[in-house]
């Protein structure tokens, strides 16, 4: 249990890939990290892609990056939705500043352009946002996980085990 009293944030809003939210949140809660589900509204169930439900324990304006060790954002169309909140914006930004892990795969690479922070920072991403990631500044390329730091991206659900484990590793200081 090498992630024993690491506290994790995972942001949700409808449309999310569910693989993409779930398998990450069990990855962490495996090695004892605790994670909170996150979204707009406190007590919301929020509808994945394909039918999965999530339901938030926290709103986003209820949160202080200083309270976690990681943030996990997740793909499908979710993050063009939460990509537009400031509370959001303001959380990866603190999340960044303080060298904390910060995950995100597929789409979820739309929230970290909003939030400004990938000028020079070498991510993936799925290949529909490779251009967008590219003009935020962003060094992009076609692997299955790259970890610049403490981002940690991944390109879509097959690539969900080393995102996984790489994840894990960023949040075990490893």
């Amino acid at each position: 249990m090498r992630l024993a009293g690491k506290k994790v944030i995972a942001l949700v809003d409808d449309e999310f890939e569910d693989l993409e939210l779930w398998y990450p949140i069990y990855r962490v809660r495996e090695e004892g990290a605790e994670v909170h589900l996150t979204g707009l509204e406190k007590g919301k169930t929020y509808i994945g892609k394909y039918g999965v439900p999530a339901t938030a324990e926290y709103s986003w304006d209820e949160l202080d990056a200083a309270d976690y060790d990681g943030i996990l954002v997740p793909g499908g169309w979710a993050p063009d939705k939460i990509r537009r909140y400031s509370a959001v914006l303001q959380l990866i930004r603190d999340f960044n500043e303080a060298g904390k892990p910060i995950g995100q795969i597929c789409h979820a690479g739309w929230v970290l352009i909003s939030a400004k922070i990938l000028e020079g920072v070498t991510v993936t991403s799925t290949p529909g946002i490779r251009d967008d990631m590219e003009n935020a500044g962003a060094i992009w390329k076609d692997e299955p996980v790259v970890v610049d730091g403490h981002i940690v991206s991944a390109r879509r659900p097959p690539d969900l085990p080393p995102y996984g484990k790489a994840f894990c590793d960023a949040l075990a200081g490893e």
